[in-house]
């Protein structure tokens, strides 16, 4: 185990770095998260649709639930992480709340894919679709839990912005690792399949996903909460988080004459009455909305509008993640040449560049794949940039750090699944099974996500260029 984390300014220490061991035991506490956020945005709908050939608004109904209830949670979780930060906890308030939110993590998720328990075929959709209501809950109040209290750790384990960026780059760099892990398993595991025991399928039958691929989902998600397991216990057993070290209120031996002198201390109301937390978090919304939709719609894109064979579920989206994993050590030089502003304006360049190759280029081809890298590249920038704002926009305020990064995640969320809800809706085949319609819908589905919310993303960016980010908590302090 490593040293403990530096002490901030005010406590009497001097700051320290974070050994390399430390850094990477951090980094790794959300891979368990990412390694099923991967299979939630990329394969559900594509497995409750095409694999358990439920129809498109029961598949959307599910994901809306998983996301609103994520929403509802972030928040909360947000809100008692900052209440328990000021307490002497013996294991560490926020280390405490990624602990209960992993282990309700692994042991929900496998269930969500894998097959009904006590379903048959005449069980009836709506009977279907409740049964995996509690696991989708219990499944994204653990992921909120764990999300939280991993990202509120970052300003209490490092001060300097440099080190903010290198920490969430690495935390990022995991995540591509993450769903490459993911990705290269799918595709494993398909192989594997076609290759197994039994009857060869007819040409062109094995290409298509169905009900023979409900192994395939159900044993990538139990490879995902083993290996996710490990990771977590990592985490706790190298990170060590500050207690005991909390701004303290002043007390009436405290100097009258200099209340300048005294630390800040910012609660979750007073976030509310910030223009800063707004331009953030307008940012982080659709910085999110490009990334977890361009995701979630992918595979449909490449099964039904590009009419490539269900291997390319797994290979397009693994080039995708590889181009974020480059570019995202990219980003602390880049970030220190550029700047916040330019670098996650560069990144949207990348992805606009994306959303209009796609909507000029009708079947795309072997080119694809250099569709992939773009995609990737420019997610993996404005993801990291963004989340690196949040970062800034919380400074030294860590007390309601939480608070902040529950907001953040509670907008996201709910906007992703009222998002999909209105994509699903708008779904053009009457029946569970698409048609030719889908060709030209997921096609119009992947520029609107990723060129329609670039430009709203544009203009967040541009508010942030006239009105830096800045915050008024020195007035704040003497409103009642």
């Amino acid at each position: 185990m490593g040293p403990g984390p530096p002490l901030p300014a005010g406590t009497g220490g001097t700051p320290r770095p974070l050994t390399l061991a430390a850094r990477l035991s951090y980094a790794v506490g959300h891979f368990l998260n990412d390694l099923c956020a991967s299979m939630w945005f990329t394969y559900l709908l594509l497995y409750l649709h095409s694999v358990r050939a439920y129809s498109s608004r029961g598949a959307g109904l599910l994901l809306l639930l998983g996301q609103v209830a994520d929403g509802l949670c972030t928040p909360l979780v947000g809100y008692e992480a900052d209440r328990a930060a000021g307490r002497c906890v013996r294991y560490g308030p926020r280390k405490a709340w990624h602990l209960v939110g992993t282990i309700c993590v692994l042991l929900s998720f496998p269930f969500i894919f894998s097959p009904c328990l006590g379903c048959g075929t005449a069980t009836p959709e709506w009977a279907a679709l409740l049964y995996y209501g509690p696991f989708i809950v219990v499944f994204q109040f653990g992921w909120a839990a764990t999300q939280i209290a991993h990202l509120s750790l970052i300003p209490e384990l490092v001060t300097s912005d440099h080190e903010k960026v290198e920490l969430t780059a690495l935390r990022y760099a995991f995540t591509v690792v993450a769903n490459i892990a993911v990705f290269g398993a799918a595709w494993l595991l398909l192989h594997l399949q076609g290759k197994g025991p039994g009857p060869t399928p007819d040409v062109g039958v094995g290409d298509q996903l169905g009900p023979q691929d409900v192994p395939v989902f159900r044993n990538l998600s139990l490879l995902v909460v083993g290996v996710g397991a490990v990771f977590s216990l990592l985490f706790h057993l190298g990170t060590r988080e500050r207690r005991g070290l909390s701004v303290q209120a002043p007390d009436e031996q405290s100097p009258l004459l200099a209340p300048q002198a005294r630390p800040s201390l910012l609660l979750w109301k007073h976030w509310l009455r910030e223009p800063a937390f707004y331009q953030v978090g307008v940012l982080y919304m659709s910085t999110r909305l490009i990334v977890n939709l361009s995701q979630a719609y992918m595979a449909m894109y490449l099964t039904y509008s590009l009419h490539l064979p269900k291997r390319f579920i797994a290979t397009i989206p693994l080039i995708m993640y590889l181009s974020g994993f480059f570019a995202s050590f990219l980003m602390k030089p880049v970030n220190r040449c550029l700047g916040r502003n330019l670098t996650y304006f560069s990144g949207l360049l990348v992805v606009l560049a994306f959303a209009a190759w796609a909507a000029l280029v009708g079947a795309m081809g072997a080119a694809v794949y250099a569709g992939a890298v773009l995609l990737g590249a420019g997610c993996a920038t404005i993801l990291v940039t963004s989340l690196a704002m949040t970062a800034d926009l919380i400074g030294p305020h860590t007390r309601s750090g939480a608070f902040v990064y529950g907001a953040m995640s509670f907008s996201d969320k709910v906007a992703n699944g009222l998002a999909v809800m209105a994509v699903q809706s708008l779904h053009p085949c009457p029946s569970e099974l698409c048609c030719k319609a889908c060709v030209g819908f997921y096609h119009w589905v992947m520029v609107a996500v990723t060129g329609g919310v670039g430009v709203v993303a544009a203009l967040a960016l541009c508010s942030l260029m006239l009105w830096p980010i800045h915050l008024r908590h020195r007035d704040l302090e003497e409103r009642p």
